[in-house]
């Protein structure tokens, strides 16, 4: 695990910028440096020891000359590449999974992406053809961005504040990413907040001419349904026995490796299958670890299944005071606002795993997959509805929208999902979080009107399947990679922690995406199929237990901390310029007299808010 930078085209200074670009990410590897120079390129990598700790050393350039490489990330199948490399004459100077990226490329070269099975950010440099490759892995796991002007790309890394150091870059903020982000909680957008700079999609690789900076982008792989009527027992050891192999791959590390464990399905399959690979009598018990805070918490639920498989496991308290303290920090190890609140918490969760290991495990992806939000089963919940004809319910729902029902009657329950019900997913479904109504932004956001990030065409993709698959699709290609997939990353690297995720495995997704509707949705229960697989494996009450996700009361942190949020959000320079602070102030106002349960939306302004004073009005850092 590292962090990774380069420079496309000839600069002055470049050593020194590149060590600039390379110190910002010193968090996501404090036990090595490696600098790479050519005329028209620099490579640049910061080191976390997982794998050949002694020799794996980065840059790793080919005995030949030609082919040098920087990596992020691990190759889980990398024994077995590199033993059908050397078949084909490879001669290894390390045993690291960085070095069978390079042999496969120069054997193969870019369709050899294909064969990875890991999660990875890699560029590699080839000296004769005068190019960069660089490459992210299936699901987005490991992040990349790139800066480009004048359509030439200038430079690549893996967070964005490296690229702040390149001379040529001006800090410019993308209003788009800004207005998207209100709704979204994340930028949803392929250009990040900063102007030029923008992010790698999964699946995809850039070559780059380093002369010109000129580039060619490809989709190698992309996420398809295809599913399949299958005997369920057969499909359901499947399973059992893809998830056991998935999870025992995860585990390769020359370092001890532990899991996150929060009470629910997904982490206990993890860590009961970690738990088995465990050696004991010579490592010790697996190490598990949760957090939570006293009045809101899964302690219980952990504790009975670290109880079960026999972990070592700690328990984290959470203090607002220190969750508050630490929004700072955590907006800048994010490089772009992202509003989720369990993100602060998986910081200080990281933080105190970090002081036992180096690698954990955790869930995230089997509700994606695996079908696995509770919203999922609404289209289930709402079929009898769709017996009334589409332009009947389309009055309808103008009916109840001119009646302000659920503005008048927030804590009605069942007012939302009748308005949903009247209305396709295509209408209303964006995500999982929808923070700011289009309605909202149009009185909320007084600049000039800006485009919505348009989510039809993966709409579109997956047409011809159910409402709930449809749905599924979207948080894959957007939530996944925007949301919990960057928080992941950030807040664990941030803790030089490396974090693994076993259900975004390229053999598991194999099989998720066979499973057709009944498999996954049965009886009003999530996940049906993936619970049937491993009724053996974990306590039922375990595997029984409903997605609750973390529980964040963030309205008791705004309550404690009101005038300090206040004040940061009113004084806030770019949201004075662009939104109406009326309209924000009632938000305040109406939180404070619990009015309106508005905390998402003021954590949204928040987060904007102390991201735009770490970039734009703080000195730079470096850590």
């Amino acid at each position: 695990m590292c962090g990774i930078v380069g420079i496309i085209g000839e600069i002055g200074q470049k050593e020194a910028i590149t060590k600039q670009m390379n110190d910002a990410i010193t968090h996501r590897g404090p036990d090595d440096e490696g600098y790479f120079f050519e005329h028209d390129v620099a490579l640049a990598m910061r080191r976390l020891s997982i794998i050949d700790i002694e020799h794996g050393k980065q840059p790793i350039t080919s005995v030949d000359g030609r082919f040098t490489i920087v990596f992020n990330g691990e190759i889980y199948n990398y024994k077995i590449l590199r033993a059908g490399a050397i078949e084909k004459g490879y001669v290894f100077q390390t045993e690291s999974d960085t070095e069978v990226i390079l042999a496969l490329y120069q054997l193969e070269g870019a369709r050899m992406v294909g064969k990875l099975r890991g999660m990875f950010a890699f560029a590699i440099f080839d000296r004769q053809q005068k190019t960069v490759f660089i490459a992210r892995d299936y699901f987005g796991i490991k992040p990349l961005y790139y800066f480009k002007q004048d359509n030439a790309i200038k430079a690549f890394g893996s967070e964005i504040k490296s690229i702040l150091h390149h001379p040529q870059y001006t800090k410019v903020i993308n209003d788009e990413a800004v207005f998207n982000y209100l709704s979204f909680q994340y930028n949803p957008l392929p250009e990040s907040f900063f102007k030029n700079i923008f992010i790698l999609a999964p699946g995809h690789s850039l070559t780059i001419n380093t002369t010109d900076g000129s580039f060619v982008e490809d989709e190698y792989w992309t996420f398809t349904f295809n599913p399949i009527a299958q005997p369920y027992e057969e499909v359901k050891k499947t399973i059992k026995d893809t998830m056991a192999d998935s999870v025992a791959a995860h585990m390769i590390a020359d370092v001890p490796v532990g899991s996150f464990l929060s009470g629910g399905i997904d982490s206990g399959i993890i860590a009961t299958f970690a738990s088995q690979n465990i050696k004991s009598e010579v490592t010790g018990p697996l190490s598990t670890f949760t957090i939570g805070f006293q009045e809101s918490n899964e302690w219980d639920q952990a504790r009975e299944l670290s109880d079960a498989i026999h972990s070592d496991h700690q328990q984290i308290v959470l203090e607002w005071k220190d969750y508050f303290a630490a929004l700072p920090t955590i907006a800048w190890h994010f490089d772009e606002p992202v509003a989720d609140p369990s993100a602060i918490a998986l910081y200080f969760l990281a933080r105190e795993a970090r002081k036992k290991v180096k690698v954990v495990l955790s869930g995230e992806g089997a509700d994606e997959l695996f079908g696995g939000y509770n919203i999922y089963l609404e289209p289930y919940a709402r079929r009898k509805l769709q017996y009334i004809p589409r332009a009947i319910r389309r009055s309808l729902h103008s009916v109840i929208t001119a009646l302000k029902l659920s503005d008048r009657f927030p804590k009605l329950r069942g007012v939302k999902f009748l308005e949903r019900s009247l209305l396709t997913p295509e209408e209303w479904y964006i995500g999982n979080a929808t923070i700011f109504t289009k309605k909202e932004i149009q009185t909320l956001w007084t600049a000039a009107p800006l485009p919505s990030f348009d989510v039809r065409h993966y709409y579109k993709k997956v047409g011809q399947y159910s409402d709930s698959v449809k749905m599924q699709y979207i948080d894959i290609n957007t939530w996944l990679k925007g949301d919990i997939l960057a928080k992941a990353d950030k807040m664990s690297m941030a803790n030089s922690l490396e974090v693994r995720v076993p259900f975004l495995d390229k053999e598991v997704a194999a099989v998720a995406a066979t499973l057709t509707d009944d498999m996954k949705w049965h009886d009003n229960e999530t996940k049906s199929l993936l619970r049937a697989s491993i009724k053996e494996v974990i306590p039922e009450s375990t595997r029984l237990r409903k997605k609750l996700g973390f529980p964040t009361p963030i309205h008791s942190m705004i309550t404690a901390h009101y005038q300090d949020i206040e004040t940061l959000i009113m004084h806030n320079p770019y949201l004075k310029d662009h939104c109406s602070m009326d309209y924000i102030q009632q938000l305040l106002s109406d939180h404070q007299n619990v009015k309106s349960p508005a905390a998402r939306k003021i954590f949204a302004l928040l987060m904007f808010s102390i991201w735009y004073e770490q970039y734009f009005i703080a000195l730079p850092r470096l850590d």
